[in-house]
């Protein structure tokens, strides 16, 4: 997908209905108050000797930087947040609302900004679930504020 193609799939998400119950959707994963649009998904890991996976990583991270710098033009700067607090304090217990609890155990960190004209937070990240498993790009749109 193009930058394009993206800003056009997080501008449909931010006027999108939210479902009733959690599933599947045609970009990646909604339910109540949320979508997830799995922009982008890099191959896997399991033959590499770390090389393909730095280079994955650092575009990956471009890739969010300059999506990022796109989305500025429209809301302004974005907020730069760590997850890593929430994912402790989902490892302890707490119960955090999703999509945030869920979104802090594979993606370190998001830029993240409240949507003009749509009273939805909208937030970019990099997720990658083990070292031998894709990179994703990550669009969240959600209505539930961040913990």
């Amino acid at each position: 997908m193009t930058s394009a193609q993206h800003l056009a799939t997080i501008e449909r998400l931010c006027s999108a209905d939210f479902p009733a119950e959690h599933g599947r959707s045609d970009v990646g994963t909604a339910g109540p108050g949320y979508h997830i649009a799995e922009l982008a998904t890099s191959e896997d890991f399991w033959e590499d000797d770390g090389t393909a996976w730095e280079e994955t990583e650092e575009q990956y991270e471009a890739d969010r930087d300059g999506l990022s710098e796109l989305l500025s033009r429209r809301w302004g700067a974005p907020q730069r947040v760590s997850l890593r607090s929430v994912f402790g304090r989902t490892a302890s217990g707490e119960d955090i609302p999703e999509p945030w609890g869920d979104l802090s155990s594979h993606v370190p960190d998001v830029h993240l900004w409240k949507a003009d004209h749509h009273d939805r937070w909208v937030a970019l990240g990099v997720s990658q679930w083990d070292k031998e498993l894709p990179f994703q790009l990550l669009a969240v749109i959600t209505e539930i504020d961040p913990p």
